[in-house]
Order: C-alpha cells, then structure tokens, then sequence
C-alpha cells in the first residue's frame, strides 16, 4: 500500500503515485490510518514532504503499523522526472459546487452518520469515510463523484481511495461542508447531534 502523507493543497495540485491513497499527515493521521488500514502487518511504502519521513515512521509506528519499507526519495517530483504517469485528484470550490446545484447527479458526503443527519445538502446521500470499504460495492465506477466531507481532509481520503479502487471520474470539492453552508445552496433543517 502506498500512502501519500503531504499536506493536502500540495498532494491536490502535485498528483501522487497511480494507486496511492491519501491520508496526509496534519490532518488525523494516525486514527484514519488505525480505521482504514485494516490489516496491522499491511507493508507500506509512504510519500512524505521532505524532512517529514522520520515522522511518519515514528506516527505509522505508534499505531503499531510497524511494516513500513521505506518511502519515495525525491518524493513525487523524482517520480514524474523519472517519466512515470501521476493520478491527480479532481477538484472544485464550494462555489463551483453550489452552482452545479441540481446538475450533479453522484454527490455524496463522507461526514459520519450523525454530523450528516445534524446537518446536510438537500438531495446528497451519505456515504461515510469509516464505512469506506464496507460500502464500496455501491459504488459505481464508470460514474463521476463530488466528494465533500466537513472541511476537505477525509474527503481527499475518500476520494483517493475512489481512485485507488478505479473511479477515475472523481472530484473532491475543497473546503466540505463548513464552506459549502457560505454558499446559500439549500440545506435540511439543524437537528442537534446526539
């Protein structure tokens, strides 16, 4: 497994290794390594910001994630200047967002259950970044996704994981829901989560 662990405005603009999955390093790494990385033993090879790869070792390794072979010297910009081919995740505004409104037909928010029914985009289903892997077999991957979650992090995760599994048409929408709400697109009514 190959994780990109760069912050997420430079792994957007920059493209990763075809097949990585996002799960940056400033964000929550170690839980959402511990929830989705299911396999303790799984080997993983990393991408790092340069100075960061003794970080990520020690933060994969706290999590008892002690299989780690090694990373990639020269991070992605080796990569691309040995010609190789880059994966690049698909990305809008919560502006571009909201005047799709109505267009898009695959919206799904990757929030957990409970911030999704406090809260939410009329006519967006939920589709829980915890549950990834469970759910995945809803997916299609012949259609194209808008992927939003609370603020852009786990939506990025999800969205490389999409990627990863052969949904190539997928679109992370920057800034989730806390931006999207600036918008005036049309929300449920708050309900208090429990």
């Amino acid at each position: 497994l190959v994780i990109d662990t760069r912050a997420k405005d430079i792994y957007a603009e920059e493209g990763t290794v075809p097949g990585a999955w996002y799960i940056g390093v400033e964000g929550g790494f170690a839980p959402w390594v511990g929830a989705l990385v299911k396999d303790i033993n799984q080997k993983i090879i990393f991408i790092a910001e340069e100075g960061r790869e003794h970080e990520v070792v020690v933060r994969l390794s706290r999590v008892g994630y002690d299989n780690t072979l090694g990373y990639l010297r020269g991070g992605i910009h080796s990569w691309k200047a040995a010609g190789h081919k880059v994966d690049q995740i698909g990305s809008i505004s919560a502006v571009q967002f909201a005047n799709k409104e109505g267009t898009i037909e695959n919206p799904l928010d990757v929030r957990k259950e409970s911030e999704y029914l406090s809260e939410h985009v009329i006519g967006v289903e939920n589709f829980p970044l915890d549950n990834i892997h469970a759910n995945f077999a809803e997916i299609d991957p012949n259609k194209e996704y808008f992927l939003h979650c609370a603020s852009g992090y786990r939506s990025l995760i999800a969205s490389s994981i999409f990627q990863a599994n052969g949904v190539k048409n997928v679109t992370d929408v920057r800034g989730g829901f806390k931006d999207i709400k600036d918008t005036g697109v049309k929300l449920t009514d708050y309900v208090c989560p429990t």
